[in-house]
């Protein structure tokens, strides 16, 4: 499933259950004793689609050289815990760490028409969100939220050294520091919280190590700076 396929039908997921909030008004409300501990706990499953944004560098492209481009988006997955903190009535602390694996493709193109190569990029990190969540008021077993924060990301699958076996010519930082925002639905059940949230989470820095491949410096220098774009579907369970 390409990238532009598969956002939309994140988006269709993630706003599937506002269908069901008006059903809500006609059910009993369940008891959030878990919610409403200073501080619980709980796990997270979640789907992504890791992505560039990559700025190329035109002077290299105007002398016939390679233009890059972000040409599909594979999904992948993420595994976090949940720790939550809750300072206020309407705003919790919360820290996800876990792990997370994808995949990124890049395809190079010569003179804006031919095909040249792809490179593909495996990533598997380790990560340690530190969010901030603002919950609105609750609608029987239903409330919606605002998250926000920071995420340090460490990737176990970065390069230190090129492969002569693999014909990968760029390498990555394997740390970096997003930030990250998105919203979601909390749905109240008997026994737990599960809550659906869609976020975005980008790159601050220039990932893309500057140094080229023996024997293929083309790759390296069509691009002037790449940061790291990931969007997040994730099901807690608290």
């Amino acid at each position: 499933m390409t990238g532009r396929r598969f956002l939309p039908f994140l988006l269709i997921v993630f706003l599937l259950p506002f269908i069901q909030i008006k059903g809500q008004r006609e059910k009993p409300m369940n008891k959030s004793w878990y919610d409403d501990k200073p501080l619980h706990f709980g796990f997270s499953l979640g789907f992504n689609t890791m992505d560039f944004k990559i700025t190329p560098d035109y002077n290299s492209y105007f002398s016939d050289s390679l233009y890059p481009e972000v040409a599909m988006l594979s999904p992948g997955i993420n595994i976090q815990i949940v720790i939550d903190y809750r300072p206020a009535t309407y705003w919790d602390i919360r820290f996800l760490p876990g792990v997370s694996f994808g995949q990124r493709n890049i395809i190079f193109y010569q003179n804006q028409a031919v095909f040249d190569d792809r490179q593909s990029i495996e990533s598997s990190f380790l990560e340690f969100p530190l969010l901030v969540k603002h919950k609105g008021a609750r609608l029987n077993n239903v409330r919606p939220y605002l998250i926000g924060g920071l995420n340090y990301r460490l990737d176990l699958a970065g390069r230190k050294e090129f492969d002569e076996e693999e014909p990968i010519y760029l390498r990555l930082h394997r740390s970096d520091l997003y930030w990250e925002a998105g919203a979601g639905l909390d749905f109240y059940l008997p026994y737990f919280k599960l809550s659906i949230e869609l976020k975005m989470s980008n790159g601050i820095r220039d990932i893309l190590v500057h140094e080229p491949a023996p024997g293929y410096p083309q790759y390296v220098s069509a691009i002037e700076k790449m940061k790291s774009q990931i969007w997040v579907l994730s099901f807690h369970f608290e």
